[in-house]
């Protein structure tokens, strides 16, 4: 009976857990952040209707989430940002990337992860906010009313993201060519009749020129010739489980000094072989900030 009535409470503390609203960060200590249910991103692919979404740049950056009193990353750590930068925010939740602009990811990062804020560093990031998760309208809803309470905060480092409409696969390409040109990582495509769900969907699509993906770091494999003494390869598992090798992209440093084992790194491929294991891997870098897959299905 003890049992039964334990498993009871268990499940009942379960419920209310899948209950909450998608997006916001609960409290449970009433202070404290915890991991924010985000929307996720699948990748574009041929075939789907550009017209019903919205387009925006791809930033290289570091997700964050403001959950209406603080800054805090995808995983639900309490990002150490200066207090003028957050000064005068909305008490709404905003889903955005804490940016430094192209090609500066490893400056974010490294900006975002401080325990003790440079506020040197701060002035070069800014929030990209592309949504709001707690707003109850579909997102054509969510952009406007997010483009009016920027505006009213009025902070050069609080910026909505500028969203545009494509008519066409073509017109699409054509608007990821001249991105990826001019430094941008990729696109994004928000569906303007979608609400917000914590979860991966179609809502939110990806578009690259090419393939990445995160896997955690397992083992470092002894290097052979002229690596001998340093290391040769990667052996990652991905979030699903897959184990390969990550045996290119490094520098001599990185062979030297390779990622720790635990690490989550970003690799590049090319399609995927029948096994499901990535073709043509190389090492991107690492990503300290990722977090896997698993727990976002859990969720």
């Amino acid at each position: 009976m003890i049992r039964r009535r334990a498993l009871v409470l268990l499940l009942a503390c379960l419920a209310s857990l899948t209950l909450s609203p998608p997006g916001h960060a609960q409290a449970t200590d009433g202070t404290a952040p915890t991991r924010p249910a985000l929307m996720l991103a699948n990748v574009y692919h041929p075939g789907i209707d550009v017209s019903a979404y919205w387009v925006s740049e791809k930033y290289d950056g570091v997700r964050g989430y403001w959950n209406g009193r603080q800054l805090i990353t995808r995983g639900g750590e309490a990002i150490q940002a200066p207090a003028w930068f957050t000064a005068g925010w909305p008490t709404e939740a905003m889903d955005g990337e804490l940016w430094a602009g192209r090609g500066q990811f490893e400056w974010a990062l490294s900006t975002v992860r401080r325990q003790t804020p440079d506020d040197t560093a701060w002035r070069r990031i800014r929030f990209m906010v592309f949504d709001l998760p707690d707003h109850p309208g579909v997102f054509d809803e969510r952009l406007a009313h997010s483009q009016t309470l920027i505006a009213r905060v009025g902070q050069p480092w609080l910026e909505a993201v500028p969203q545009t409409r494509v008519h066409s696969h073509a017109d699409l390409m054509a608007r990821l060519d001249r991105a990826v040109l001019e430094g941008a990582e990729g696109l994004m495509l928000h569906r303007g009749d979608a609400p917000y769900r914590g979860l991966r969907s179609d809502d939110l699509l990806k578009l690259k020129t090419h393939d990445d993906a995160e896997a955690q770091v397992l083992e470092h494999l002894p290097g052979q010739g002229k690596y001998t003494g340093q290391m040769g390869a990667l052996l990652v598992r991905t979030p699903d489980g897959r184990r390969f090798r990550l045996g290119s992209g490094f520098t001599d440093t990185q062979r030297r000094e390779p990622p720790a084992i635990g690490t989550w790194v970003t690799y590049r491929f090319r399609g995927l072989h029948g096994s499901g294991l990535p073709r043509f891997a190389s090492f991107v870098r690492e990503r300290p900030d990722y977090q896997p897959e698993a727990a976002e299905t859990a969720r």
